[in-house]
């Protein structure tokens, strides 16, 4: 059941308007990501995965999709993942990312500590035998909840 909840979570963040959910197309490639404030996540999920909870930690979630592939499926694949989150004051944090499969879906979390009001400028690698080899750059401000 928890495993569902995961997955259902997740495509929920991808129901929201465009600012809360982005996607970049490399070749056949669909990249989604999304940062948002780890409470979002309900204890037990966070339980399950390993994942920090907490008002003061931040969770980037990034999934690539091949969209060359036929069928209503949705087509996960595997990726070499690593980037870093930068503050406005230029301080950098690594970011370590877990690799989460659940069936066919496979998501890539990683944890950012932050304070209230904080924007992070996050730099992502991307690359995977098949092709893809990408770099991904977005902004997100975090909140205390």
């Amino acid at each position: 059941m928890l495993r569902y909840a995961f997955v259902l979570l997740f495509s929920l963040f991808a129901a929201l308007p465009a600012s809360a959910e982005q996607v970049q197309r490399v070749g056949k490639y669909a990249v989604h990501y999304v940062a948002f404030g780890s409470t979002f996540l309900t204890p037990e999920i966070a339980r399950t995965y390993d994942i920090t909870r907490s008002r003061y930690v931040g969770l980037v979630n990034v999934t690539v999709i091949d969209t060359s592939l036929p069928g209503d499926e949705t087509h996960a694949v595997a990726v070499d993942i690593e980037g870093t989150a930068r503050n406005l004051l230029g301080n950098v944090k690594n970011l370590r990312f877990k690799e989460i499969r659940e069936g066919t879906a496979i998501y890539y979390i990683a944890e950012v500590d932050h304070r209230n009001e904080e924007t992070f400028t996050f730099d992502i690698s991307l690359e995977n035998t098949q092709g893809l080899s990408s770099e991904l750059s977005f902004k997100q401000k975090f909140f205390v909840d």
